[in-house]
């Protein structure tokens, strides 16, 4: 396994991974809910049952976090209701120190995400976290959900980035799964994703709670 001092590259997600996912979380499943219930006059539990019902027929896909979907969808303003609640968007604790510690030790730091671009630019202007990036790269741009090895081919081409000295970070193991096989050497899970919920634990991955823990390896 590859020490810290040898990684070239770190790959890091955006929710869950360096910013707590109790904002997506909360947004999703209680005020688009709450929020589409007094639009269509009914009541929150049958509003979460029609759009739980939504989200899972587009997992995986563009859609999922293609919030002009979701605004055509739903009849609701998906940005505007996001911007009504930026109050939750928070970093995790360690986040900030991890992305100064990989800049001042010389690795190029990339932004990886299945978000849409302005949900990413409005969350890069709440936390001030752009200026740590040397670049962002959506689904959207590539054309490909990172559930996808078409994301990574796609990806390599375009920062050509060595995956032998890679480290990706990101809260789902299924984004993981495509990424190993698509070559990244180090892929590692964020075990706590949001601030609300209990840490994952996984038999496939490296799984950190705190990313001082990738500066050990």
């Amino acid at each position: 396994m590859l020490s810290f001092e040898k990684i070239k590259t770190v790959l890091l997600d955006m929710d869950g991974t360096i910013l707590d996912k109790y904002y997506d979380d909360y947004f999703w499943e209680v005020y688009v809910p709450q929020k589409y219930a007094e639009k269509e006059n009914i009541s929150f539990e049958q509003a979460q049952k029609i759009l739980f019902s939504m989200y899972k027929a587009e997992e995986g896909t563009l859609n999922w976090t293609d919030i002009d979907f979701w605004a055509g969808k739903t009849g609701l303003d998906i940005f505007k209701l996001k911007q009504e609640v930026a109050h939750l968007i928070n970093p995790h604790p360690d986040a900030e120190d991890f992305l100064k510690i990989v800049n001042s030790n010389g690795k190029s730091v990339y932004l990886v995400t299945n978000a849409h671009n302005r949900v990413v630019q409005f969350k890069m202007n709440v936390t001030g976290f752009d200026k740590y990036f040397h670049g962002t790269f959506t689904s959207f741009d590539i054309g490909y959900p990172k559930e996808r090895p078409e994301f990574w081919e796609v990806l390599k081409e375009i920062i050509f980035f060595d995956p032998e000295h890679t480290i990706f970070v990101d809260d789902t193991e299924e984004v993981l799964h495509v990424a190993r096989v698509s070559g990244i050497k180090i892929p590692v899970l964020r075990a706590i994703s949001s601030s609300h919920s209990l840490p994952k634990i996984s038999e496939k991955f490296i799984t950190i709670k705190s990313f001082q823990e990738i500066l050990k390896i």
